[in-house]
C-alpha cells in the first residue's frame, strides 16, 4: 500500500506500507508526523507562514480522535472531505489512474520492483499535471457545492 501526500507542486511526501502493517491511527500518526518534517524541508515557504493544508478522505484512520488532536495541535487545517465521496479525492481521480494507466500491463518479480516502479512514475508526473488536478479538484468541488452534495455521475 502506498500513502501519498501531494500539492500543486508535485509529491510532497510518500511512504509504502510495510507489509503486514495495518494503517491504524497509531500508524497514521507517525505517517503524519513524517510528512509534517518533510513539509518543513521541501516546502519551506508554506511551512514559515503556516498556510498549508491536509486532505484525507474519511477512512477510520484518518478520522480517529488522535489524528484529528494532533492535527489541532500542530495547527494544521483540516479539508473537510464529504462522506461516501471517492469522486472528490485527488488521489482516487487522479493519481491512482494515473499510476495505474502507466503501471498496466507490466510484471514485477518482487515488491522492490513494485515499489521501484511506483516511484519512478510518481517521478514522473509533471508540475502542470499535478496543477491541472487541482483545478479539476476545485471544478468538483463547485459541483458538489452547487448539488448540494447530491451525487453526480461523471465528470
Amino acid at each position: 500500500m502506498l500513502i501519498c501526500f501531494f500539492d500543486i507542486k508535485g509529491i510532497v511526501h510518500r511512504e509504502f506500507v510495510p507489509r503486514g502493517q495495518t494503517v491504524n491511527q497509531e500508524f497514521y500518526l507517525g505517517v503524519l508526523k513524517r510528512l509534517r518534517e518533510r513539509v518543513r524541508r521541501t516546502r519551506p515557504e508554506l511551512w514559515r507562514m503556516g498556510e498549508w493544508l491536509v486532505h484525507h478522505d474519511n477512512a477510520p484512520a484518518h478520522t480517529a480522535l488522535r489524528v484529528r488532536h494532533f492535527l489541532t495541535s500542530q495547527g494544521l487545517t483540516l479539508v473537510p472531505h464529504p462522506p461516501y465521496s471517492p469522486d472528490l479525492a485527488p488521489a482516487d481521480f487522479f493519481l491512482f489512474p494515473h499510476m495505474k494507466r502507466d503501471l498496466k500491463g507490466q510484471r514485477f518479480n518482487t515488491l522492490e520492483d513494485v515499489k521501484a516502479a511506483s516511484t519512478r512514475v510518481l517521478n514522473s508526473i509533471q508540475v502542470e499535471e499535478f496543477q491541472r488536478c487541482f483545478e479539476l479538484w476545485k471544478q468538483r468541488l463547485d459541483k458538489f457545492i452547487s448539488s448540494n452534495g447530491e451525487y453526480l455521475e461523471g465528470d
